[in-house]
C-alpha cells in the first residue's frame, strides 16, 4: 500500500509541479549553466546504496588553481531561495518513481556515515529513505545529530499510515511558512563524523 501510494503522489506531484519545474530548468540553465541536476551518492534500504538527484544550488565557481570554493561561498541567493522553498528537492520525485526512496521516511545520508552508526540507528535503513519524514518535522536541520537520528528510528519503529499522512501535512505547513529552514547546516551542528569522533558511541 505505501509503495502504491509513493507512486500515486509522485506522479501528481510531478504533474502539478511541471510549471514549477519547467521554469527552475530555465533559470538554473541561465543563472548557474550546467548541469541542472545535482547527483551524489546516498545510503538507502539496507544500507543499498542510489543516486540522489536534485536540482543544483550553487555554482562552479573556482579559486586561482582551479579547486572548487568551499560550499558556503558557491551557494549563490537563486540557490538560497530553492532550498527555502524546497524546490531543489523536486527531482527525488523521479528516485519515488524509481523506488529509490519514499515520499515520507528518513532522510538518506552519505555512504562516509556508516560506519559511524550505532546497531540502533542502522534500523533507518529498514524502510526506503524519504523526501521528507519525523525529522524534518520535527526541527530538520535544528536538531543535532544524535536527536535527528534517534527521531528517525521512532519512525521506522511506529510507522503507520496516519502518521505518513501527518508527516505530509505538516511538511507543506512548514514549507508555506520557511520553518525550520537551515540555509547552511554548517552553522548548526557538526560534520556527522568529525561529531561522532568527538563522542564515539
Amino acid at each position: 500500500m505505501k509503495r502504491l501510494l509513493d507512486i500515486v503522489i509522485s506522479i501528481l506531484a510531478l504533474l502539478l509541479l511541471s510549471g514549477i519545474t519547467f521554469i527552475t530548468i530555465i533559470f538554473i540553465r541561465v543563472k548557474l549553466g550546467t548541469p541542472i541536476l545535482f547527483k551524489q551518492e546516498r545510503i538507502g534500504y539496507k544500507e543499498n546504496g542510489f543516486t540522489i538527484y536534485k536540482f543544483r544550488t550553487m555554482s562552479n565557481d573556482t579559486d586561482n588553481t582551479d579547486k572548487l570554493l568551499p560550499d558556503t561561498k558557491r551557494l549563490t541567493p537563486f540557490g538560497k531561495w530553492l532550498r527555502r522553498l524546497s524546490i531543489d528537492e523536486i527531482p527525488q520525485l523521479f528516485n519515488v518513481l524509481k523506488g529509490d526512496m519514499s515520499i515520507v521516511g528518513p532522510r538518506p545520508l552519505l555512504p562516509r556515515y556508516l560506519p559511524y552508526y550505532t546497531m540502533e540507528e542502522r534500523k533507518r535503513h529498514r524502510v526506503r529513505p524519504g523526501i521528507t519524514g519525523l525529522a524534518q518535522i520535527s526541527g530538520r536541520n535544528l536538531l543535532g545529530w544524535d536527536q535527528r537520528l534517534a527521531v528517525d528510528v521512532e519512525y521506522v519503529e511506529n510507522q503507520t499510515f496516519l502518521l505518513d499522512m501527518k508527516i505530509l501535512f505538516l511538511t507543506v505547513v512548514k514549507v508555506l511558512h520557511r520553518a525550520d529552514i537551515v540555509e547552511d547546516p554548517g552553522e548548526h551542528m557538526l560534520d556527522f563524523d568529525h561529531e561522532r569522533k568527538l563522542n564515539p558511541q
